[in-house]
């Protein structure tokens, strides 16, 4: 399975964008700023919890998540980051660097969070269960 998380310029202290799953719209996403400076390491740029992550492609995994308490997809190898997950939220303050899914988006937050997360959680976990890999591929506008 194959996600495309389509970036569009940051605004303020937030970035949105749209999500794709196998090439089909899934949901609405809101990260923090970006700030990479390409060819520049992590450490040159990154703002602790409020930086969103570097473009790029990375695996998906599902693993419990000790800050929520429950399993919930994991983006692997994310250079100078720590347990970034895909989770519901509405603003950048729930980001912290993870990606937000909404269903729905106002001028700076998303909405019908839980649901857009449901959804994308039982696509992702039947497909890792199934024994397939999912990629997350992340582009910069």
């Amino acid at each position: 399975m194959k996600l495309l998380l389509k970036r569009e310029p940051s605004e303020g202290d937030h970035t949105f964008g749209q999500l794709f799953v196998d090439g089909a719209y899934q949901c609405e996403t809101l990260e923090d700023v970006i700030r990479e400076v390409s060819g520049e390491p992590v450490e040159a740029w990154k703002i602790v919890g409020k930086t969103a992550i570097p473009a790029g492609t990375y695996a998906v995994t599902i693993s419990f998540s000790p800050h929520f308490q429950c399993n919930m997809p994991l983006i692997n190898a994310v250079p100078g980051f720590a347990g970034v997950r895909i989770h519901p939220g509405n603003t950048s303050a729930d980001t912290e660097g993870c990606v937000l899914v909404g269903d729905t988006r106002q001028s700076d937050s998303i909405g019908e969070s839980r649901a857009a997360f449901e959804s994308l959680y039982q696509e992702l976990n039947a497909e890792i269960e199934s024994g397939g890999a999912v990629s997350l591929t992340i582009c910069n506008p």
